[in-house]
């Protein structure tokens, strides 16, 4: 059954990923990013490309009226932007957390908003939300985006509990660690932020971890999310939560298990 799929955060990664996977498959797909230019790929593919700030109340709303006055309806919402900052909580000035956090929170909840009413009416939708393994764990210099997807879980578990009886269904997509822009995007002004002064140590641990992970074929492909997101566009009935990628699996079993003690002990060591 075709279907209308917005995705936000499109231009790259799993949002790009996702966008060929659902447009291989006969879906109407609508992509939307800042980087309207790296979605060229996605339109030649037969997706309909919008520019969008996540940020900007004005973008969001004119991107769900685009492919309303299309298409009549949107069956699924894919809130994939995001980003990450990482370094100490100290180091992080709060004009920045408050931005990581109007990205990944605040603006992901205004374009469910406007959605919802269209889908409450037809009594149908699904909304897949990218969280991260990182919703169910941590690692240093992660508090501000970590604290996003921790309460991206939360947020999405009440959402879900409030449209049961619309008949909306509200996904949640865990990744591990992909390969992505994620790593590029993240170290530079982490280290800038932390990688002198009272956490230099620390930082430079961090910093191998990370390159460890994502330098040396470790990251999984971005597929496996594509692959996970299809699964849940397409069941009737898809599960709350997808977990898929390098290390999502294991590491969620060991922080939900064994505790705090041992993953802190885990976490420190691995650095």
């Amino acid at each position: 059954m075709t279907k209308v799929i917005l995705i936000t955060g499109a231009s790259s990664g799993i949002g790009k990923e996702t966008a060929k996977t659902l447009i291989a498959e006969g879906h109407s797909v609508y992509v939307a990013a800042r980087r309207i230019e790296k979605m060229d790929d996605l339109v030649n593919l037969g997706a309909k490309s919008i520019k969008m700030d996540i940020t900007v109340d004005a973008d969001i709303v004119n991107a769900v009226n685009i492919v309303l006055e299309e298409e009549g309806k949107i069956d699924v919402l894919v809130n994939n932007a995001g980003y990450a900052i990482y370094g100490a909580m100290e180091d992080t000035t709060l004009e920045d957390a408050r931005r990581q956090f109007e990205v990944n929170i605040f603006g992901l909840a205004r374009i469910t908003q406007l959605v919802l009413p269209n889908m409450r009416k037809q009594k149908s939708g699904t909304i897949i939300n990218m969280s991260s393994m990182g919703g169910k764990m941590y690692i240093p210099f992660g508090s501000w985006y970590h604290g996003t997807k921790h309460a991206l879980e939360g947020w999405s578990d009440c959402l879900r509990t409030e449209l049961k009886d619309f008949g909306i269904k509200v996904v949640i997509i865990e990744p591990g660690g992909i390969k992505t822009e994620f790593d590029d995007v993240m170290l530079e002004p982490m280290i800038e932020r932390s990688g002198k002064g009272p956490y230099a140590k620390l930082s430079k641990k961090v910093v191998k971890g990370v390159k460890d992970t994502y330098h040396n074929n470790k990251a999984s492909h971005p597929s496996v999310i594509a692959t996970c997101v299809s699964k849940a566009v397409n069941s009737k009935k898809p599960k709350t939560r997808y977990r898929a990628g390098y290390m999502a699996k294991p590491a969620v079993f060991i922080r939900t298990f064994l505790g705090d003690r041992v993953w802190d002990w885990l976490i420190m060591k691995a650095r």
